[in-house]
């Protein structure tokens, strides 16, 4: 049995909805909402059953009647073009209705999620709109100056107390500080479908952690045992690995490409590189790097 991609997005929005199940009767969640006929998709809408409704956990204070939200999954990030485009969903849900102000724009906001903190897109908006960036909590940013109240979650930057799911929707967990905190959140929950899809994503992306036998308690290994199977992990298909290997590839090249020039060595070093891990790293480089030859110094520091 070949292991199945990482589906980050379902688990995202299995996410969300736990981190504001407080508060769920007051919301409605739409995932990959239609803004036409034809296919053209926001991550989530989610609206306020009762307008003047004010929700206290941090990531949904800003929210009004009507909030647009898009994820970006810990390989990707939130780019500048990113930005513009869901302005650009934001105008086309408000005006296409039936009628005109039908959803007034004082009632919209968008919500911009991903695991990287976008340091050229922050830059941008700075040197180009002038824009007043506000660390309003830990991992989020709201930005000031634009058409719609705006935030930015940088969910590695979460509180892990008060978003237990989101702040730990990466692959990168720690046995105590994460994976041990997650097992009791979801112990008693398994059979809830919103949180059997987030620890379901969780564990394929950590399994290496999961099997690590030493380290982990029976109780933990009892508890994941349902979620993913040693035949699965023994049935990795060697092209996933490559794919993902070659997406990672092209992002970094992305992310440099902003930064200058590419020198056709470094491409070449980054091209061939095949180990998923350092090029994970990498990557995560290239989007805090200031230059070109800042990463080319430190990418040599990765192991």
């Amino acid at each position: 049995m070949k292991r199945k991609l990482l589906q980050w997005h379902p688990a995202f929005q299995a996410a969300l909805q736990i981190e504001l199940r407080e508060v769920s009767g007051c919301l409605t969640f739409e995932r990959e909402y239609n803004l036409t006929e034809k296919p053209l998709q926001i991550d989530t809408l989610i609206i306020k059953k009762e307008p003047g409704y004010r929700i206290e956990k941090s990531i949904g204070r800003i929210f009004r009647r009507y909030n647009i939200v898009e994820y970006k999954s810990p390989e990707d990030y939130i780019s500048i073009n990113d930005f513009f485009k869901v302005h650009g969903y934001t105008c086309i849900y408000q005006a296409n209705t039936g009628r005109e102000l039908e959803i007034p724009p004082q009632e919209l906001t968008i919500t911009l999620v991903g695991y990287h903190y976008p340091r050229k897109l922050f830059l941008f908006l700075r040197e180009h709109y002038h824009a007043e960036m506000e660390a309003a909590y830990p991992g989020i940013y709201y930005i000031h100056g634009f058409l719609f109240p705006l935030q930015v979650l940088v969910t590695r930057e979460l509180s892990k107390e008060e978003n237990v799911w989101l702040s730990r929707l990466h692959s990168n967990l720690q046995l105590h500080e994460d994976i041990e905190p997650l097992a009791r959140a979801y112990k008693g929950m398994e059979k809830n479908p919103l949180y059997a899809a987030a620890m379901d994503l969780i564990v394929r992306a950590n399994w290496k952690k999961y099997q690590e036998g030493k380290e982990m308690c029976e109780a933990l290994r009892e508890l994941f045992a349902e979620e993913l199977t040693e035949r699965e992990i023994r049935g990795i298909d060697k092209g996933i690995e490559q794919g993902i290997g070659r997406g990672k590839v092209d992002d970094i090249l992305e992310l440099l490409t902003e930064l200058g020039p590419i020198p056709d060595r470094l491409r070449k070093r980054i091209a061939s590189q095949s180990n998923c891990d350092i090029l994970t790293k990498w990557l995560k480089l290239a989007a805090k790097s200031e230059s070109i030859e800042e990463f080319s110094d430190n990418m040599t520091q990765v192991k």
